[in-house]
């Protein structure tokens, strides 16, 4: 598409087969973990125990990643701002517009915010520490470490290989996957599609990263006050 940076053709096969491997193995215990789990707790955000559980997953996620990146390499991560800055904000507000569209429409025949049981129905005073530490999680740790995993290590190692949108494509599904969700997996896979297609047109994961956070971030102001 005209105006997206080139992509760099460099060809790791190897890495590849790790991402994929990586990728497929978050996909994998998401759904046992639901099968196995029951019905979500409504009350997840208030616990600190969910909040040490995502810091060490998140953090072992960002290690992985930057093992199969072979350190902080900032071209593959797409680690670098975008050289046309305003369009690339022009693109992130569209992004942004499409992704809560088409969260809205999909929410009136699929309630994948039910189906994930993250978002507390109530706000709770006495429990405000907790949901805070969570609420940053869910807003800066996740968006930072999802988007370098599937449109930075992933779009950056696929690329070359099948070009932008089959990889843009195959990263969004992936993303979507991960959640280990049925009803909800449409909304995360346009999510992460969405997402993907910025980063192609960027030439940098951070558009996405912001534009993911600002969408989790709307997302639980909007559960908690309606």
């Amino acid at each position: 598409m005209s105006g997206a940076p080139a992509i760099p053709d460099r060809r790791w096969p190897g890495r590849l087969a790790a991402w994929f491997a990586l990728a497929g193995g978050l996909a994998a215990v998401a759904y046992l973990g639901r099968l196995a789990g029951g019905e979500p707790s409504d009350d997840v955000l208030y616990l600190w125990s969910t909040f040490i559980g995502a810091i060490v997953q998140y953090g072992v996620m960002l290690i992985l990643i930057l093992a199969i990146a072979h350190g902080l390499d900032r071209q593959l991560l797409a680690l670098q701002v975008p050289e046309r800055r305003l369009r690339a904000v022009g693109l992130a507000g569209g992004a942004l517009v499409v992704i809560i569209v088409s969260a809205a429409v999909l929410s009136q025949f699929l309630d994948a915010g039910g189906e994930q049981g993250l978002v507390p129905k109530a706000w709770d005073s006495s429990r405000a520490a907790p949901f805070i530490a969570n609420a940053a999680v869910v807003t800066i740790a996740a968006p930072l470490v999802e988007e370098l995993l599937y449109r930075g290590l992933g779009f950056g190692l696929l690329a070359p290989f099948v070009g932008p949108w089959p990889a843009v494509l195959a990263t969004g599904v992936a993303f979507g996957l991960a959640h280990g969700l049925v009803l909800g997996l449409p909304v995360l896979a346009i999510f992460g599609i969405t997402l993907g297609w910025l980063r192609w047109q960027t030439g940098s994961v951070y558009p996405g990263m912001i534009v993911h956070g600002l969408f989790n971030g709307a997302a639980l102001v909007a559960a908690l006050t309606t």
